[in-house]
């Protein structure tokens, strides 16, 4: 164990975390790097250039003439995904922070640095990047020693680029990260911290060993689900899995178990040996808490099983992603999922179409709310649908968040406007370091589901960087929108929305469904309503064919006669004709401005 070293990668999106995490494998020739990014191996990831998934990956490294085992685990830098970071920290007993040259201290840094240091784990400031030339080295190490009272002889300059810095990475690891401390002799307690399904293989679980050792084929049973299984293979993880006959304290690894249910495997369970098992499950990681919910339902209804199994097999890989079923009048049967956030939405509903094949329609996403009725219960609703009637409901309240925004000064102005048309009000605001400023505000979160954070990031240029956490409930001025098509209400376009938003926002919807609905052979009302009161109204006319083109010169009542012949058609078909509402719409209402 004198031997082992844990450590994740964290960072802000974009400073880097990757490309080093590469470097320190080439550097060490556990992989040869062929073409751009070897450990974000997703399609997605690649295309996106951004981190989705914690990749774990060991390595070996000669020092002083003997060889360490190094388990890295590169983590994500989005908001969304912060997740992913929770659990990766949890796996390990060092953290390399790195942070952009050219960018210095932002708002992710910070959050996933506190995540860090919550766990006690031994942090390793790298500031990287600094062949750019804009790189301003000696700022970003005022801001490093400013957060963490390091010592400025501790920090290490590096470029994932050039390879420089790599090897004092390596060093710096051995040197200051901890070895894993537990006991070889004592029962089996293995975390899981994540786990991926193989078409061949069943499920496969990842986890860090605490105490004792698992062999291949020993009888070992999940703690929290009760159930037993057969080590089939265990072993580590390189570029590949590498099979092993053995793994001690302090490694990471896998099982592979036959495991076909994914229900049977919970990220943060304790694995140990059915005839020696430990007394106490390990402290895993809190449960996930869903920020964002829309409901997720197959184009083709057939399909509805499918989806359930592509979800499940989703769950796996991406703990943080929470389903329930439900229907709809208008799409059928499907489910309402729970996100992390909008990215997130995105990222789940490209991998179904891409993994699973499965075309789905996403609603609009909203935010869960409290409703109170007048008889003093409470409820908590994730559905506009869900909503009572409206002469039952005493009050609903709405969740607030705490933002924090660290950004350059001169976008003060901007950012307080777009927060304040939020609904947003100030806490505080500090200066950290020289031109920058962290804004302390409290927003509800369904103001900024939708579109703030692309908001936020195009009037500073890209420099504001964001973070939140949920903080409470507060009572709310909050009324139902509807979106009428024909007469029928199309649930779901209904949306929760602030009163004083109302009627702007529903003029505005029904303009962009006027572009999107195709038109058909006959005309289509879209209305938005609040209740039985209808607040704007757009017409898609209909399409009509030439029916007076044959008649050439003629008497004009046989014109008439064939417009009238064909008005009593169009009134028929009016009565039996549906609007087919294309996805596009769906999506079209997120992106209203």
């Amino acid at each position: 164990m004198q031997h082992i070293r844990n450590f994740c990668i964290i960072a802000h999106i974009d400073h880097g975390k990757s490309t080093i995490a590469d470097r320190l494998l080439e550097f060490t020739n556990t992989i040869q790097i062929t073409e751009g990014q070897m450990l974000d191996d997703m399609d997605l990831e690649k295309e996106r250039g951004i981190t989705i998934k914690s990749h774990a990956i060991q390595m070996e490294y000669q020092y002083n003439g003997e060889t360490y085992k190094l388990n890295l685990i590169d983590t994500p830098g989005h908001v969304d995904f912060s997740y992913e970071v929770s659990r990766s920290i949890a796996a390990c007993e060092g953290a390399i922070l790195v942070v952009d040259a050219t960018q210095g201290v932002q708002a992710q840094t910070i959050s996933n640095l506190y995540m860090a240091i919550d766990h006690d784990l031994e942090i390793i400031p790298v500031i990287n990047k600094i062949d750019m030339p804009s790189a301003m080295p000696d700022e970003v190490e005022d801001e490093i020693v400013d957060l963490l009272g390091c010592d400025r002889s501790g920090i290490i300059r590096a470029s994932g680029k050039t390879g420089e810095g790599v090897e004092e990475i390596l060093k710096a690891v051995v040197e200051r990260v901890p070895h894993p401390e537990g006991s070889t002799e004592a029962p089996l307690q293995a975390l899981i911290f994540d786990s991926v399904f193989n078409s061949f293989r069943g499920i496969i679980a990842y986890f860090k060993i605490e105490n004792g050792r698992i062999r291949k084929g020993d009888k070992v049973k999940f703690f929290n689900t009760g159930m037993e299984y057969d080590a089939d293979e265990v072993g580590v993880l390189k570029m590949d899995m590498v099979p092993r006959t053995e793994l001690s304290a302090g490694e990471v690894g896998y099982i592979i178990s036959g495991i076909k249910d994914a229900k049977e495997v919970k990220v943060g369970d304790t694995i140990t040996h059915v005839n020696n098992p430990c007394q106490k499950a390990i402290e895993g990681f809190q449960e996930v808490k869903p920020m964002v919910f829309a409901g997720v339902y197959p184009i083709d209804p057939t399909d509805y099983e499918n989806l359930r199994a592509s979800l499940e097999k989703l769950q796996l890989n991406d703990a943080s992603l929470t389903f329930t079923p439900e229907s709809s009048v208008a799409l059928g049967f499907g489910f309402r999922c729970g996100f992390l956030g909008l990215l997130h939405m995105e990222i789940v509903q490209e991998r179904l179409d891409r993994e699973f094949n499965m075309d789905v329609i996403t609603t609009v996403p909203n935010v869960s709310y409290m409703v109170y009725d007048k008889q003093g219960g409470k409820r908590e609703v994730h559905n506009p649908s869900g909503l009572p009637d409206q002469t039952l409901i005493d009050h609903i309240e709405e969740p607030y968040i705490k933002a924090s925004i660290i950004t350059d000064a001169n976008f003060i102005g901007p950012i307080m406007k777009l927060c304040l048309d939020k609904r947003g009000e100030l806490i505080k605001q500090d200066y950290v370091s020289g031109n920058r400023v962290e804004l302390l505000f409290m927003i509800p979160l369904g103001e900024i589901v939708i579109d703030f954070y692309d908001k936020l990031k195009s009037i500073s240029k890209g420099y504001a960087s964001f973070d939140y956490h949920i903080d409470s409930f507060r009572p709310s001025k909050l009324i139902k929108l509807d979106i009428l098509l024909n007469g029928e209400p199309v649930d779901a376009l209904s949306t929760l929305t602030h009163q004083d938003n109302a009627v702007t926002f529903g003029r505005r919807m029904c303009e962009k469904l006027k572009e999107l609905i195709p038109r058909q052979q006959f005309d289509i009302a879209i209305q938005a309503a609040i209740g039985a009161k209808i607040i704007a109204r757009e017409t898609v006319k209909q399409v009509r064919k030439d029916v007076t083109a044959k008649c050439y010169g003629g008497d004009v009542s046989r014109k008439r006669k064939l417009l009238e012949k064909q008005k009593k058609g169009k009134k028929r078909m009016k009565q039996i004709g549906n609007v087919e509402v294309p996805q596009k719409a769906f999506l079209a209402v997120l992106k209203l401005d």
